[in-house]
């Protein structure tokens, strides 16, 4: 094997090609890498990089409420009785009136129930202590009241029948005076009963008025809602709240007027039952006198 001279082999290596650039071929830009970019924490004289800016749509904690003008401010419920539609309004007022109505009722009924069953208690007193009807009259002269009227009437019909008592008895003039005093007693309870009607109407449709006053003002704010396309809650709570605020007076009227009802109708009763013991004392008053007229010399029902 023949040993080669190095100069010669250093001469016979082939040389590495190199690629010649060509020349239509432009050189392509170099982006960064952003891997090898330095952070702002590794070098200090890096400038920071800048944030990044958010969608307009997106709201942001630093941002102000705006205040909206369509929203009313005045939440108070005289404030929302002034915003709420003229409808809802006339419901309102209209029970505010009945509410009224239901006060002054409780307050004259009281007044009248009170002195009624004052006087009526006072007349029976007298016909209990009386021995005979001219001593009841001759106490109760004067004086008002049904008691009163029953004495008085108690004597006219005797004093029409006394011409026939000799000769028809007296069951007709005990059925005469039973009906005559069945009919004051009518009449008396019946004007004291007055205006405690009103009272059970109130009390009964005043919770439907109000509740017309809500679906009113509910359906206007549901016409809100389609036209102004937003389904925000601040928008239409307004109206919802103003709507209810019909319902809160119709409960308010109503709750009251079926209590004072209910009230009355028991005192009425019982002050109907002190007119029947009122009209039972005359009768028992009249059977005296007729029986002691029985009597021979007696001139208990002379004049």
């Amino acid at each position: 094997m023949a040993l080669m001279n190095p100069a010669v082999a250093q001469d016979a290596a082939p040389l590495p090609a190199t690629a010649a650039p060509r020349a239509t071929e432009t050189p392509m830009p170099q982006t960064p890498d952003p891997v090898s970019q330095p952070s702002p924490g590794v070098a200090g004289d890096a400038m920071p990089m800048p944030e990044a800016a958010e969608p307009s749509g997106t709201p942001t904690r630093l941002r102000a409420p705006e205040t909206r003008s369509d929203l009313p401010h005045n939440l108070s419920p005289w404030g929302m009785f002034m915003a709420a539609d003229w409808v809802v309004k006339a419901v309102m007022v209209g029970l505010g009136v009945a509410s009224l109505i239901t006060w002054t009722i409780w307050l004259a009924k009281s007044i009248e129930l009170a002195c009624a069953r004052a006087r009526i208690r006072r007349a029976l007193a007298t016909l209990q202590s009386s021995g005979s009807l001219d001593e009841a009259s001759r106490t109760l002269s004067g004086r008002g009241g049904p008691a009163a009227f029953m004495v008085r009437s108690a004597e006219q019909e005797l004093r029409q029948s006394s011409a026939a008592l000799a000769y028809a008895g007296d069951g007709g003039v005990k059925e005469r005076l039973g009906s005559s005093l069945a009919r004051i007693e009518a009449q008396a309870g019946r004007r004291m009963s007055k205006g405690t009607g009103a009272l059970a109407t109130i009390g009964s449709t005043a919770p439907f008025v109000g509740l017309f006053g809500t679906v009113w003002g509910i359906m206007n704010a549901f016409i809100g809602i389609s036209q102004s396309q937003t389904t925000n809650l601040a928008v239409v709570a307004p109206g919802i709240a103003e709507a209810l605020l019909a319902t809160a007076i119709g409960l308010v009227a109503a709750i009251p007027a079926v209590v004072i009802y209910n009230v009355f109708a028991r005192a009425i009763t019982g002050y109907r039952q002190l007119l029947t013991d009122a009209a039972t004392g005359v009768e028992r008053l009249v059977s005296r006198d007729l029986d002691h007229a029985k009597v021979p010399g007696s001139a208990r029902l002379a004049g």
